[in-house]
């Protein structure tokens, strides 16, 4: 079982250098143009959770008020 563990360990490490050979640093434009996309991303989820959470109160407010409460 130790073999196997190291041999886990031992394959962590060689993929791990791999990612680090193969990334770079992105330039100036690249990471702006992510950032851009990521944060428009993050604020189409949250409009989207926004009127579900809208649209779900209101359906709760109509069929408590057909019930009489």
């Amino acid at each position: 079982m130790d073999f196997n563990l190291a041999r886990k360990l031992r394959m962590f490490i060689d993929n791990s250098k791999h990612v680090l050979n193969i990334s770079y640093k992105p330039s100036n434009d690249e990471f702006n143009k992510s950032a851009r996309i990521i944060i428009l991303g993050i604020l189409l989820i949250g409009l989207l959770g926004l009127a579900i959470a809208i649209i779900a109160s209101l359906i709760e407010t109509s069929s408590l008020s057909l019930i009489g409460l």
